[in-house]
């Protein structure tokens, strides 16, 4: 483990002070308790904001990249990254805040993969392929294999996103294979494949705040129970406009 607590000292300021997840943060630490940790949830329940701010105190581009570097659209840190605090065992401290070159964390953000790819394909330290020449999972896992292996901290946000079922369980072995290496992953997740890695804590947001749950027990889950064996009790409300 590199990162095993996380708290804020205050409200951040902004809209991410209304979230129930964030002002959950401002009143007690969350523990982190094993190698991987999804954080799971609705879209705007505040996963993307928590990983951010994770991020940031990581020294990390919040838009995504590599610990110890910035590509040109690095900017300000986040509300939340200004206020947050983490702890960190004696690993972490050299593998986060040691020497430039030899730090290990990256942030691989879905949404901004491709315009990080621009800035820093063929670099020393990344990866030599141009993601352009691929398909959009291949540039994918191009980038998951070169960067996310060993000792480190990894930070995902949706990596499924332009992942197949079959290549979603191929990242699956790559996280407890990395994990099996003395790395942490930090992933905020909306894939059910992705969150049964065995052995791996799974944080659910909501109105509710934050709460660690079983997979079995995880809302989304359900979900996807019931869509897969009655898909007409959900569609109906979408095909007639409700």
């Amino acid at each position: 483990m590199l990162l095993t607590h996380l708290t804020a000292r205050r409200l951040p300021t902004g809209w991410p002070a209304a979230l129930a997840p964030i002002s959950q943060l401002a009143e007690q630490r969350l523990e982190l308790t094993a190698p991987v940790v999804f954080f799971v949830g609705e879209n705007g329940s505040g996963k993307s904001t928590i990983m951010e701010a994770i991020a940031d105190v990581a020294g990390i581009n919040s838009a995504g990249g590599k610990a110890g570097t910035k590509y040109s659209s690095a900017g300000p840190m986040t509300s939340l990254g200004e206020v947050l605090d983490v702890e960190l065992t004696a690993t972490g401290l050299r593998l986060l805040h040691g020497p430039r070159l030899k730090r290990r964390a990256f942030f691989f953000r879905a949404e901004t993969l491709f315009n990080l790819g621009q800035n820093v394909s063929g670099r020393h330290g990344f990866w030599e392929d141009d993601l352009t020449e691929q398909s959009h999972g291949e540039g994918f896992f191009t980038v998951l294999e070169r960067m996310v292996h060993g000792p480190g901290l990894y930070l995902m946000d949706e990596p499924e996103a332009a992942l197949s079922f079959l290549s979603c369980v191929r990242l699956v072995g790559l996280m407890n294979r990395v994990a099996g290496e003395g790395g942490q992953i930090i992933c905020a997740t909306h894939s059910p494949i992705l969150a049964s890695l065995p052995g791996a804590q799974i944080i659910e947001l909501g109105e509710h705040g934050m709460r660690t749950t079983d997979w079995e027990d995880l809302q989304l889950v359900d979900h996807w129970r019931r869509f897969l064996s009655k898909p007409d009790f959900y569609l109906r409300y979408a095909l007639d406009g409700g």
